[in-house]
């Protein structure tokens, strides 16, 4: 296992490097002068000569790419155009928010989906199994920002129970961090559920019918015993396949949730940065994106391994 994981640490290195690379050459391959890029159509000839050496410009390009990956490696992702504040300290204040909604909303797809799916593998054909089928299908049909302003419109406006906009840090108390999160974490939960169920129902039924499961109701197992340890954990490889990819697209930023709701996340930070034309944000995005995929790969390759015991590398 150790060795597996150093391999797949390993093999994730030049994935990241091409794809700093890729960064690094956005902005100096681009047509025309970076420096005008940056600072707009209406600058001033010092205000480009500024920009080109503050940047290295007017150096070769392999020694402003060494001495660019140098300040990454130091964690030093340069300042914003807009706001002339660090892009660490930037993306530092909107990560909070970001993985809380994608954890809180990966959990609650997890605990609602998964359980729905083995019902409806296990009582296949039966009203129970078109039911949960039909709830997937209007799942995925309507769009998240409908089923955000419904909730917003019931719970908030006329029931009055939770408010309308807003994120708390959990550091301010776990009631107001409850009261802003639960509204966006039922509303991307609802295509979280509907897909990881019917992933979950469709590797079901791959493993329902495999020799061992008979077996193991030949020898007079509880079925619940039967569903839960030999079907769904054989049939776990795609279903974790699909909640370690929804978890990745959830903290790389769900922009229309966190606009609907008034969250600064770092999908609002993305589109801001990308409207403005800000640079050194766009590049930090795609590198910090980047590396949360490449990590939650690595993350499903193990569990991988610990679900399956036929897997082994």
């Amino acid at each position: 296992m150790l060795g597996y994981l150093l391999r797949r640490v390993l093999a994730a290195i030049p994935v990241m490097g091409v794809v700093a690379l890729f960064v690094f050459l956005l902005l100096r391959l681009t047509p025309g002068d970076p420096a005008a890029i940056l600072a707009g159509d209406n600058a001033s000839p010092e205000q480009l000569e500024r920009i080109r050496t503050s940047l290295g410009l007017n150096e070769p390009l392999y020694t402003q790419f060494f001495t660019w990956i140098g300040r990454l490696l130091q964690g030093d992702l340069g300042v914003s155009l807009i706001s002339n504040v660090p892009v660490m300290k930037m993306i530092s204040q909107r990560v909070e928010p970001s993985i809380s909604i994608a954890l809180s909303t990966i959990i609650l797809a997890i605990v609602v989906a998964v359980p729905l799916g083995v019902i409806a593998a296990w009582k296949h054909g039966t009203w129970i199994d078109r039911f949960v089928m039909g709830l997937s299908v209007i799942g995925f049909s309507v769009p998240v920002f409908v089923i955000g302003y419904v909730l917003i419109q019931v719970f908030a406006i006329e029931l009055r129970w939770l408010p309308v906009q807003g994120f708390r840090s959990i550091t301010q108390g776990f009631g107001p961090f409850f009261e802003r999160i639960i509204l966006p974490t039922c509303t991307l939960s609802f295509i979280y559920v509907a897909l990881i169920a019917r992933m979950t129902r469709a590797a079901m039924l791959d493993v329902l019918g495999e020799d061992y499961v008979r077996t193991a109701r030949a020898k007079g197992i509880n079925e619940t015993a039967v569903l839960m340890r030999h079907a769904l954990r054989n049939a776990a490889v795609p279903v974790i396949t699909v909640i370690g990819t929804g978890f990745a697209l959830l903290i790389s930023g769900v922009v229309v949730t966190e606009s609907v709701f008034n969250l600064p996340g770092i999908g609002r930070l993305t589109v801001d940065a990308v409207l403005a034309r800000d640079y050194p944000v766009i590049q930090a995005m795609i590198l910090l994106t980047s590396l949360i995929y490449v990590t939650v790969n690595l993350l499903i390759d193990v569990a991988y391994t610990m679900l399956d015991p036929r897997i082994r590398y």
